[in-house]
């Protein structure tokens, strides 16, 4: 039998620095992203109360306050803990009244919920972490071919333990579909939802046409619009926004959307690993692992920065950009494992639109040798330090 081992995590130090700060911390993310382990493997002196339990849920329910005055001294570590909503006014009462730091950890997979009740009952008494699955530095000392990154993804289920890669992804969107997207909406037809997962995942990378998108299951786009905002709270994709600036030209002012793991996007769109050198999906399944890096580094270490694109009217695109100290950073992202002066284009373009307060601009490729050209930095996806260290 394979014995599951501890991954260090990037968001140690910052989890460790908001208990220290802060009564309460809140730890969120999507299911199966190693967020229980990580906090009860930092706060191993902690009870652990999981509300999945109907029994302690009822418990929770019934008698709020005596089910917390339980764990008053020593505090614990709350699983699922929008489960049980009433807690949290009493929460507020027992932290309040106690002072101690880092008293309660509370751990949850439903955003919506979650932060709601935060928002009414613990606003200015807790600390907030987003923690996604694996980072590509997170799992440095195991990196594979770029195809089987891209193929697996990052859930930290499929890294710890022996188990095929789709069994584990079909495994994951049905329970998903089942039991959170069931509970969010009112739908009486769950196949149609997971109908929209994939049309979703085929247009991971692309502008979002909501008409569009709608039309191919019978849903209006006010529809598309709430169903998408329950994706992002489940931490399955995200939105990338158009970055705004006076140039002269016309720029497209409609978001990206992007899923945060390409495992999720390969088993909707049925992409085997053997496959994906050859898909046209190859180049968004890539843009989408690498803007996800930069948002978990984000989340990890608590930055909040903000992430964009650029495009004009006249097809000319930049894949993402960040600000830092005044400074705006362009980076391109190219699967291609041969370097090419063409990758290069639209940096050059931006460049010269941007002129003063533009940082040293990145290419990111799919082959392995960093090289410097025309002034811009060429990456390896094996190796984001030299732009990552910006951020930090």
């Amino acid at each position: 039998m394979r014995v599951q081992r501890y991954r260090k995590r990037d968001a140690e130090v910052i989890l460790k620095e908001l208990a220290g700060s802060y009564p309460v911390v809140s730890v969120t993310g999507p299911r199966q992203s190693g967020k229980t382990t990580l906090v009860r493997t930092l706060f191993p002196h902690k009870s652990y109360v999981n509300l999945e339990d109907l029994e302690l849920r009822n418990y929770a329910k019934q008698d709020p306050k005596g089910f917390l005055g339980k764990y008053q001294k020593v505090g614990a570590i709350i699983d699922e803990v929008q489960n049980v909503p009433e807690l949290f006014s009493y929460l507020q009462v027992l932290v309040d009244k106690s002072r101690q730091m880092g008293q309660f950890i509370l751990i949850g997979s439903q955003q919506f919920s979650l932060m709601s009740n935060i928002s009414q009952s613990l606003a200015g008494r807790v600390g907030l972490l987003e923690l996604l699955p694996f980072s590509l530095s997170e799992l440095r000392s195991e990196q594979k071919s770029l195809e089987e990154t891209l193929y697996r993804g990052f859930y930290p289920p499929l890294h710890d333990r022996s188990i095929r890669t789709h069994l584990w992804h079909g495994d994951y969107i049905r329970t998903y579909i089942e039991r959170d997207v069931r509970k969010l909406i009112n739908i009486k037809d769950l196949s149609l939802f997971q109908n929209f997962l994939s049309l979703c995942a085929a247009r991971n990378g692309q502008l979002i046409n909501m008409s569009e998108l709608g039309s191919h299951i019978g849903i209006d786009a006010r529809t598309v619009k709430s169903w998408l905002s329950i994706l992002e709270a489940s931490y399955l994709i995200f939105l990338l926004r158009p970055h705004h600036r006076n140039f002269s030209k016309k720029i497209i002012k409609t978001p990206k959307i992007y899923f945060y793991d390409s495992g999720l996007i390969c088993y909707l769109l049925q992409i085997k690993a053997e496959d994906i050198h050859l898909s046209p999906y190859k180049g968004p399944l890539f843009e989408s692992m690498i803007i996800s890096e930069f948002k978990k580094l984000s989340m990890n270490h608590r930055h909040d920065l903000e992430f964009y694109f650029w495009k004009n009217n006249k097809g000319i695109e930049v894949d993402l950009l960040f600000q830092k100290s005044m400074k705006l950073y362009p980076i391109e992202i190219k699967s291609g494992k041969t370097m090419q002066e063409s990758f290069l284009k639209n940096l050059k373009v931006y460049r010269e639109l941007v002129a003063d307060d533009l940082g040293k601009p990145f290419l990111i490729y799919g082959g392995d040798e960093p090289q410097s050209r025309n002034k811009i930095e060429v990456l390896s996806w094996k190796n984001l330090a030299p732009l990552m260290a910006i951020l930090t």
